[in-house]
């Protein structure tokens, strides 16, 4: 079997500037330069060499639901959080449990947001259980 790795994500949305500034501004993402053409789609590193693609598609129907998404890791999940209260972003956890922590049956600490398009982007721990959420 040859080798395969993610290379890129690529989603519609309706104000490409809009959801840019919403995952710089959530993840740090920062702007690469756009080598496929010279249109108004926006790419971001998300490191190790893989990216985001923004592509403006303004009339597109986006229908979205929990189970389609896409998922980032962190080290730090609780800092994440407080992050995310701060920006006052709104998140819950797989479940929708009131209080928010939810956690899989492997560990796994997770919370979904939505972008402004309405994806649904899970962050996770990455199975690094840290003690204050076991």
């Amino acid at each position: 079997m040859l080798p395969f790795k993610i290379n890129h994500i690529a989603i519609s949305v309706k104000q490409v500037d809009l959801s840019f500034e919403f995952y710089n501004k959530v993840f740090q993402f920062q702007e690469i330069k756009n080598t496929a053409s010279n249109s108004k789609t926006r790419w971001l590193s998300i490191g190790d060499g893989k990216q985001l693609h923004l592509i403006p598609r303004p009339q597109a129907e986006i229908k979205t639901n929990k189970a389609v998404h896409f998922a980032l890791s962190t080290a730090d999940i609780a800092s994440f959080i407080l992050f995310l209260n701060k920006l006052k972003i709104p998140y819950t956890d797989w479940k929708d449990t009131p209080s928010k922590d939810y956690i899989r049956q492997d560990g796994i600490k997770q919370v979904y947001i939505q972008d402004p398009d309405g994806y649904w982007i899970e962050i996770n721990d990455d199975g690094r259980r840290l003690s204050r959420w076991s």
